[in-house]
């Protein structure tokens, strides 16, 4: 059963992914509200893939990819970038730093289960 960590600081924003996440069958949804409750979930529990923000308070999410990339436990570990950050500097910025995918907000529910699927399911 797969464990997908959503980090996202906004509560809606948050809920709306967990939702969508759930919709896919034998998944385990962790909330972080940031970068730093991330880190601490991902030490405290397995994870199999990352769902992230950018802009998010105390740490974001570019600095959350960079960390979780240079650990050599989780270099393999997926992680999808879901922001409002359209920029293609941005997006060619997370992709350098690690990240395997980047959607740009507003998210349409069915890609973004589609490309999770990708990595949970290949």
């Amino acid at each position: 059963m797969p464990n997908i960590l959503v980090v996202e600081d906004s509560p809606t924003m948050r809920q709306l992914i967990t939702f969508a996440m759930r919709r896919i069958a034998n998944t385990k949804v962790i909330e972080a509200t940031d970068g730093v409750d991330a880190l601490k979930k991902l030490s405290s529990e397995p994870v199999d893939l990352i769902l992230a923000d950018i802009n998010m308070p105390v740490m974001d999410g570019l600095k959350l990819v960079s960390l979780v990339r240079s650990n050599p436990s989780y270099k393999n570990l997926p992680i999808i970038i879901i922001t409002t950050e359209g920029a293609k500097e941005d997006k060619e910025r997370a992709m350098a730093i690690g990240a395997n995918a980047y959607l740009a907000k507003p998210i349409q529910t069915q890609e973004l289960i589609k490309i999770v699927n990708t990595f949970i399911n290949p």
